[in-house]
């Protein structure tokens, strides 16, 4: 994705010096770039929804007999929901604060806009008209399959968190095979995910060639200032958020937290798969850190999963920048919408490669950002994701950490 990234930047920054306005050009974007950029968009939009209903089910499912969850699964949950909403609030404030988003020429700021480098112009923001006691009522879906014929993401996503609580409650052999074809929809689209991402290079060469051709190169000042942004947020979550939370909540110091799980942080940066670094964040936790095995496992299982701290934080930031971007303006409460929906979505990404991109595609669209807008970060995504991956395996170990103060060392 970084070649095809380059190619196409180098390619359209030629193209648009080189021949401003030619009828080749033209033709080269309007029927070669535009249309398999656009191609590789719909199948990333295609997967959306099959993938967050499944994923956020199975999150909620996963974490076993509500009734017996106990004192264990009560504060891993009241945890994660805190340190992912400092995540998400700490990148917002941020992009806030710099404004990546924002020095854009306003002429080519107006053509942006305007659709001429994404195809369509931006949607109307479906936040904007909820407000209120309104927006809190709409989350409830009175039809299920109406929000998701809608793309009516929040209620789908309240949907999706009842379905898997159901789940979790209800212990009969029939709602066991529900979860398991739950399962089989998950590891199906995950496999087209997977294909699709395959196609990431090319689709982030025409998508880049495409706006560097009518624009010119200074778009991609903005996308570094981007990187900059998304890096020093998840650098400061995890040195300082995650040293503090250890240090008072899990009575441990920090450096020899670090020192312990620079095995697991090794395995996650060349990974970028939570998943992929379980076995080893596992044998750190028991062998290094000395955890109690049935807290260490019970967190860092589900939180590969449900605890994406990182991910978050990532979505985030990757929303208000690409709306600077696009001169979409939002308000307070939408912004606190959007932390809502990222700390969901960081229960409902999969541990994998390139898993959140389908959630920030989703989002993009609540705040009326047009879709075309991620493919701008599509060619520094691999970089960014092995960072944010580096925080999430690092957030589940510093919630095992906490966690676990109190419990004895079973054996």
């Amino acid at each position: 994705m970084l070649l095809g990234l380059v190619l196409g930047a180098s390619l359209g920054t030629a193209a648009h010096f080189a021949a401003p306005g030619a009828a080749w050009l033209d033709a080269i974007v309007e029927y070669v770039t535009g249309p398999i950029g656009t191609i590789f968009l719909r199948l990333l939009s295609m997967l959306v929804i099959p993938l967050v209903v499944p994923a956020l089910a199975l999150g909620v499912a996963g974490l076993g007999d509500l009734r017996h969850l106990g004192r264990v699964g009560v504060r891993f949950g009241l945890y994660t929901v805190a340190v992912s909403s400092i995540a998400v609030v700490l990148g917002i404030a941020l992009v806030e604060i710099v404004g990546p988003g924002r020095g854009l020429d306003p002429a080519l700021a107006e053509r942006l806009r305007a659709g001429v480098a994404g195809g369509a112009p931006a949607t109307a923001n479906p936040l904007a008209s909820r407000s209120g006691a309104d927006f809190f009522v709409q989350l409830v879906p009175s039809n299920p399959v109406a929000a998701l014929a809608q793309s009516d993401m929040l209620a789908v996503m309240v949907f999706s968190l009842l379905l898997g609580v159901g789940l979790a409650a209800v212990r009969t052999e029939p709602a066991r095979r529900l979860e398991e074809s739950l399962q089989g929809l998950f590891d199906v689209v995950m496999w087209l995910l997977g294909m699709v991402i395959r196609m990431a290079p090319v689709g982030v060469a025409c998508l880049v060639f495409t706006t560097t051709a009518r624009l010119g190169y200074e778009v991609l000042q903005q996308l570094a200032a981007y990187v900059g942004v998304v890096v020093g947020a998840l650098a400061f979550h995890m040195f300082v958020t995650y040293s503090a939370s250890v240090y008072w909540l899990g009575g441990m110091r920090p450096l020899v937290f670090f020192r312990g799980v620079r095995a697991a942080i090794l395995t996650a940066f060349s990974t970028a798969s939570s998943n992929a670094t379980l076995p080893t964040a596992l044998l750190v936790a028991e062998r290094e850190l000395r955890l109690p095995a049935h807290v260490s496992r019970f967190v860092l299982t589900i939180g590969s999963t449900a605890n994406q701290n990182g991910t978050a934080l990532f979505e985030g930031v990757t929303v208000l920048f690409l709306a600077q971007l696009y001169g979409v303006d939002l308000a307070l409460g939408q912004q606190l919408a959007v932390v809502g929906v990222c700390i969901l979505g960081g229960i409902g990404t999969a541990g994998v490669p390139a898993g959140s991109i389908p959630v920030v595609a989703m989002i993009l669209g609540m705040v009326g950002v047009p879709a075309e807008a991620i493919g701008l970060i599509l060619g520094v995504d691999r970089f960014l994701d092995m960072c944010r991956t580096t925080v999430n395996v690092t957030g589940d170990l510093a919630a095992a950490v906490v966690v676990s103060r109190g419990e004895k060392i079973a054996g």
